[in-house]
Formats: C-alpha cells, structure tokens, sequence
C-alpha cells in the first residue's frame, strides 16, 4: 500500500513537515495549498527538495468552489483553475482536489453541475492534471460520494475521477459497500481520517477533531476493504484536521500517522480475510488477494495474559518502602548487580528503581506484560515504530524486549509463565520475612496520566502494539476540571490500564502540577487487608463524612457493613453484575497506591467514587 498524508496534519513550516514526513517514511504528501503560499520555498525548490527526501507529490488541494455556478463565475474558476495547473506542472504534480462547492452554488442542477465539470476536465487535460472531484459532507448540493460518482460518469472524461475521503463518507453514515462497484479508473484518490463519534456540525467535527486511524470509532477497516476490493491501488493518503496535531512536535506527529496507516493496513487486510471467500495467502508479511492493492501484514501476537510487574522510580525510596511494607508487601531483595529493589505480594511485583534516579520524584517508569512471544511481541512493535528501550545486563540476567510508550513509561514484554512466577526474581537476593507474605494478590490495573499532546497517540499506540481494545472513554469531574478517562484492557480483563488526560492545573508548584497516578492491585478480602495495613500504620486517603451518607442513600446497605467501610475508608460501588470495594493510599511523588476487591462479575473501576477521590487528592495538595 502507498502512504501518504497532507501537509495540513502536521504543525510546522512546508520543510519541516516534508522532512518529518520522509523521517517517518511516507512514500509521498499531499501539499495543502497554504502551506505552499506561506513558504518561501519556490515551487521548483519543493519539487527538488521532495525528490531528495523520497516523497512523491501525490496531490495539489484543495480548489474549492467551482461548480453549479453562474456563467459568469465559472469563468473566472476556470481562470483560477488554469493558474492552479501551471503551477501544478513546476510542482511536478499532476491531481489535484476538486471540493464540492460550499459557498457559490447558486443552481442545483446535475446536468449544469456536469457541463462545468466538463469543461474543468477539458482544460485540466490540457495541461496534464487529474481532477479527483470530492463530495464534502457539507456540500450545498453534493454531499454524498455517490453523487460525486454520478457526475463523474456523466462527464465521462478521462480527466476526472473521484476522491473517496473516509471522513466524508463515514461521518454522514453512508453505506461503504457501493464502493465495490466504482470502475477503479476513476478512484483518483483515497484520502482517510478516523473521529470519534460525536453529536455536533460536521463542518466543526471535521475541521478539529480528526484523528488518525485507530484513535477513533470510524470502522476504516471495513471502508478500506470495500475500496480495495473495487480495485483501487494508488495512494492511501491521510488527511486530519486536528487542533493538537497542529500544535505537537512534528516528527513524532508524522511518526503517529505513520504507525496509523500500517495499523489500518493490517486490519484493512484482517476485514478482507474475514469476509471474502478467498481468504489471502500471505508471503513475505504480505497479504495477496486477487486485487490489484497488496496490504502488507505483521507479526501476529495475541494479547497479554497478565503483569508481570510495575516499576517505580525514586531518587529518595524511604516513603516508598515503608508504604509497600505497610500494604502488606514482602521485601524481597535487592538486585545482585543493579540499585534496584523488588517487593511482592502474591503474584503482583513492585520494582523500586533508584539507578540514575537523582533528585526524582516517586513516578510510575515502567511496566512488564507476560506475552507469549516477547521477541515476536517487541518486533511487531518496532515495525509500528515504537522506540526500542535498552537496559544493560550481566550473564544470567533476563534480558527484557522493551518499548517506549508515547508518555515515556518503559514497556517491558516478558515471558509468561502459567503458574505466574517470574524467572528473573531470582536476581534479586534474600529479603525479609514479614506478615501477611501468604496474601493472594494481582495487580488489578495501572492508571497512567497522559500529556495533552499525546492522549490520542496512547491509545493507538496501545491498541496497534499491545493488542488491548479501547473501551468506551468518560469524563470525571475533578476540582480543576473534568479528567478524560479511557480505559484500555484485555478481553478477560487480565490487563486494565487507564489512560487519564488531566486538566492543566494552573498556579501550583511544579511537584503538584505533576497529575498523580496508581498502581491498583486486587485482592480477596479487602476489610481484612484493610485492617491489617492500619495495624501497620498506614494512612488511608481520608474519605468524608458525607460520602457515606450518600451511600447509605443510594444502595441502602446494611448498617453494619457500613459502619465498617467509613471506619477504615473504604470507597464501594455495586452494578447489575457485583460489587467493588476499595481504598487508596496518601500520595508519595506522583504516585499512590488502590486496594480493590471484585465481587461477582463487576467490571469496572468504582467510576461514581472518583470524583470524591480527586476532591480529596486536590484538598490535600492545597492545604496551607
């Protein structure tokens, strides 16, 4: 498949954005008109520098506004036309988008819509340029590709063609399967976007709330499979409209689309498996069917059965240790060669990294996933172009395949084990005895902060590399705004992480703008492991008053039950399928620590509790 991506989807100058394109390894751009205006590289200049990085130039847009026009007007956009093609030929470019008109169509007549577009193509002939007519989904008159088809095939001409843009089609519910029965002669162009879904005007969700494919809830694979299946096999171009994108750092922007188009690649060729007869046989990471546009594929793995571990890292590790201890963790040892410590519970792992650590702050640095094939899981990674991560061992030691997450948190894959041990613990020297060493536990789920610019880039990057599937996102109201919360997990729940994308919170110190994060970890009888950690000492995050009488109103529970939840600050919810209890620990960096307790089949994360959560934290940290 041939990639593509319109300078318009990246922030930047023309330069930048070719260079980031090329870096990232697109094999051609589509040049967005006020890119070029704007620059100061002359036409000749962009032709020259794009044929020294490797990049094609695929497609001129967008010319707006031609058609159902007065006589008058249609000669003045022919003129417009004509000078857009000179420059197209300095460009060494040869299509060029056509938009729907929007603005100026006056009659709404296809027989008039076609006559102008003929003479369009007439005089793009002569100059050697495609015409791919696209119908916006806020056309005035033409708002639905197979409208867009039908003028086409009335003019008939072997100058224009039609642009298909996933975004067009998708946002207003169009039917995909027509595509099959376009004559791929006149596909001119594929552009495609990913969105979520949202109630609003499509002219605004388009213009700033695009995303790359896989980071919304468009079905591309589907959209993509029906335009295969018609034959096409030219660019498959991205064209994103998103106000973060145009703010963030440009490589690793075009780095993000990249890795989109490679995802989308292998679920076009998964949805085309999955429903055609002839299911492709596959050489060499390519997907062959009978048509002409080959999908490249790549190394299967199945999702993570579990975690292996959770790492933190701290310059000063006291306060660290002595809430693990009073959680109930066993010290197990130090590294027999690294300034590294590791605490257990059960089968959940806390490792305590102090090398390299200097004046850090308690963070959440890393995490390790049992996967099948750890090799096969970290390759499939770097052809999705996540940075490998590197960590110097001796002889006997494990060596870890290792990624960097779009947030900078380590990704370790590791081999799982079905009884849940872990080889490499046996590194780590003698620790020391300490009650409660017999406690069941597992680490429920990890809940990460993700900076602005990179939310949505998290979540493709989890979903494309480590095969967990996006649940439906929410908003949590917090003190300083609302909290987007989007929970990535594993089918069977063994693996939950939260991807939270916090409010900037103004006027603090630079520790209280760091937004907090937890490690939870789940276990049998929560009152008892309460109970237990509050003989040890520890400080359970202060839950009010009022909380439980709310509580008390809403599930009517038994009195006793509950005069024990507000004894040793226990947080409850209960749905159709069980119950969840749960506690939180003060916070020591950026890091805190969730006890959680599931009962029957509940499945979630006591979402009406964290608003009370979050105000706690949030008083906490302002207290004088």
């Amino acid at each position: 498949m041939r990639t593509g991506i319109a300078t318009v989807c990246l922030s930047g100058t023309l330069k930048e954005k070719m260079q980031a394109c090329a870096i990232a390894g697109f094999d051609g751009i589509e040049i967005f008109e006020q890119d070029l205006v704007t620059s100061p590289l002359s036409p000749e200049d962009v032709r020259a520098m794009a044929a020294d990085l490797g990049l094609g130039l695929d497609l001129y847009q967008p010319f707006r506004d031609f058609d159902g026009v007065t006589p008058d007007l249609l000669k003045t956009n022919l003129r417009r036309a004509e000078a857009k093609f000179k420059l197209m030929s300095r460009l060494g470019m040869d299509t060029i988008l056509v938009c729907s008109n929007v603005a100026t169509a006056t009659i709404d007549d296809d027989a008039v819509r076609a006559e102008q577009l003929a003479q369009l193509a007439n005089l793009a002939g002569d100059h050697g340029v495609k015409v791919a007519y696209e119908a916006l989904a806020w056309g005035k008159y033409v708002n639905d590709y197979e409208h867009a088809c039908r003028l086409v095939d009335m003019v008939d001409h072997p100058n224009l063609g039609t642009c298909l843009d996933s975004f067009h089609i998708l946002s207003r519910d169009w039917d995909t399967a027509p595509i099959e029965n376009i004559n791929a002669d006149k596909i001119f162009f594929v552009q495609v976007a990913d969105a979520p879904k949202l109630s609003m005007d499509v002219l605004s969700w388009s213009r700033h709330y695009r995303v790359f494919p896989g980071e919304g809830q468009f079905e591309l694979a589907k959209f993509m499979g029906h335009v295969v299946r018609a034959g096409y096999s030219g660019p498959v171009s991205l064209e994103v409209f998103n106000d973060v994108f145009r703010q963030s750092d440009v490589e690793r922007t075009a780095v993000d689309a990249m890795r989109s188009l490679i995802w989308l690649e292998e679920q076009s060729a998964k949805w085309l498996a999955g429903t055609s007869a002839d299911a492709p046989e596959v050489k060499g990471g390519t997907a062959r069917h009978r048509y002409p546009m080959e999908l490249a594929t790549l190394p299967k793995v199945n999702e993570p059965a579990g975690f292996n571990f959770a790492e933190v890292k701290a310059d000063d590790t006291a306060q660290l240790e002595k809430l693990l201890g009073q959680l109930g963790f066993d010290f197990a040892g130090r590294h027999r060669t690294k300034d590294v410590q590791l605490w257990t519970m059960g089968q959940a792992r806390v490792i305590i990294n102090e090398q390299a650590a200097s004046h850090t702050e308690p963070s959440i640095a890393a995490l390790g996933f049992d996967v099948d094939s750890p090799v096969i899981a970290s390759a499939r990674a770097q052809q999705l172009k996540a940075p490998v991560v590197a960590r110097k061992v001796q002889a006997d030691e494990e060596v870890f395949q290792g990624i960097s997450a779009p947030d900078s948190t380590e990704i370790f894959l590791c081999q799982g084990s079905p009884d849940g041990t872990a080889a490499w613990t046996h590194e780590f020297g003698e620790g020391l005895e300490h009650v409660g060493s017999a406690t069941r536990a597992v680490i429920d789920h990890v809940n990460l902060a993700q900076p602005w610019q990179h939310f949505d880039e998290a979540v493709l990057f989890y979903t494309s590399a480590l095969a967990l599937e996006p649940q439906p996102f929410a908003e949590v109201p917090s003190p300083s705004g609302l909290v987007r919360s989007q929970v990535m997990q594993t089918s069977d729940g063994a693996v939950r992480l939260v991807l939270n994308l916090a409010p900037v919170q103004q006027a603090q110190s630079e520790v209280r703008q760091t937004y907090q994060e937890h490690i939870a970890f789940a276990v049998d009888d929560l009152v008892a492991t309460a109970r237990a950690a509050r003989s040890r000492g520890l400080e359970f995050l202060q839950i009010p008053a009022n909380y439980y009488e709310d509580l008390d109103a809403r599930f009517d529970l038994e009195p006793g039950f509950l005069a024990t939840l507000q004894e040793l600050n226990l947080l409850f919810d209960r749905d159709a399928n069980g119950e969840f209890l749960h506690f939180y620990t003060a916070t020591v960096g950026s890091v805190f620590f969730e006890m959680v307790e599931r009962r029957g089949s509940y499945d979630g994360y006591g979402a009406p509790n964290a608003p009370v959560r979050h105000a706690v934290q949030y008083d906490s940290l302002h207290r004088s």
